[in-house]
């Protein structure tokens, strides 16, 4: 099953939309299999964004990115990647599409509410830099299902 990474920037968490992001994609059926929040380092961002070192937006977003914490997540499900980049929207939240994350929430072209892997070869990139294999939690969503209810299990002491 593929996956795809989701950081919630400092502005989502800030405008308190965190809940909704996430809400979001388990609407449309994504499931949720690891999840950090953290105040991060300037190395770590600088090394996270390094892709973007020689352009005129680096510095701003390492900035912006150091103004507070993040909520880091990894997704699963079929075409994680293209699903969760059509519901966060292009990357100017200005001219995002109607109903999308980036539009409802964002504010501009770096405070745009999150960042998304943009291919499955950066979603494994992005994964294994935030996450260590042992903390992608493989689960069923059913198994809350087979717990025996509190009231069967006292009427069964």
């Amino acid at each position: 099953m593929e996956k795809t990474c989701l950081v919630i920037k400092p502005d989502g968490i800030g405008k308190k939309v965190a809940g909704k992001i996430i809400d979001r994609l388990e609407t449309d059926g994504l499931k949720l299999i690891a999840m950090k929040m953290f105040r991060p380092a300037r190395p770590l961002v600088e090394n996270f964004y390094s892709i973007h070192k020689d352009r005129d937006f680096f510095v701003p977003l390492v900035e912006f990115i150091l103004t507070g914490p993040l909520i880091v997540s990894v997704w699963e499900g079929e075409n994680a990647v293209r699903r969760v980049r059509k519901i966060i929207g292009s990357t100017h939240s200005k001219s995002a599409e109607p109903g999308t994350l980036r539009k409802l929430y964002g504010t501009d072209g770096t405070r745009n509410l999150v960042h998304a892997a943009d291919s499955v070869e950066n979603a494994v990139r992005e994964i294994e830099f935030f996450f260590s294999m042992s903390e992608l939690i493989n689960y069923d969503e059913h198994d809350w299902e087979l717990a025996v209810p509190s009231e069967l299990y006292r009427k069964q002491k």
